[in-house]
């Protein structure tokens, strides 16, 4: 059952809807993944692997909204931070936790934005969040009824 609070979000232009494809869920999965990879990289700079691990988090943030019919409205500002304060809608994602991947967010566009350095916490911190976020979304994925058949 879709959120009420998405349905709001739909309804003021913050979410566009659209049909759930499985074959896009599961790509955009592997890419989170690539993500995380590429983030555990120790021979990229710290920002880099911040970035990587930020995008997976991002990309995990949206296979939620997919899976609910819904796809954030990339013609509004803030379309990244839409995503991730819905996980505790999409994916059941506990409050205190979206707060630390809404601050990462903030960081993530600190760094890309006005230059700021990555430290070492938030590239550790970052690294972990992106971790248990691809295991839920693979584990969400497992439960629902449209990859259990043939996923």
């Amino acid at each position: 059952m879709t959120s009420i609070n998405l349905l709001n979000l739909a309804k003021i232009g913050q979410l566009d809807p659209v049909p759930l494809s499985v074959d896009l869920v599961k790509r955009m999965l592997l890419s989170a993944k690539q993500r995380l990879r590429d983030a555990e990289f120790t021979q990229n700079s710290p920002e880099t692997r911040f970035d990587c691990a930020y995008t997976a988090i991002r990309v995990v943030a949206d296979i939620g909204l997919h899976l609910n019919g819904f796809r954030t409205s990339t013609s509004k500002p803030g379309h990244h931070q839409t995503a991730v304060q819905c996980l505790s809608h999409t994916l059941g994602v506990d409050a205190a936790t979206v707060r630390i991947l809404d601050g990462l967010r903030k960081q993530r566009n600190l760094s890309d934005y006005d230059g700021e350095m990555v430290t070492d916490a938030a590239l550790q911190e970052c690294l972990r969040q992106a971790q248990t976020m691809v295991m839920r979304a693979d584990s969400v994925l497992k439960e629902h009824p449209a990859f259990s058949i043939g996923g």
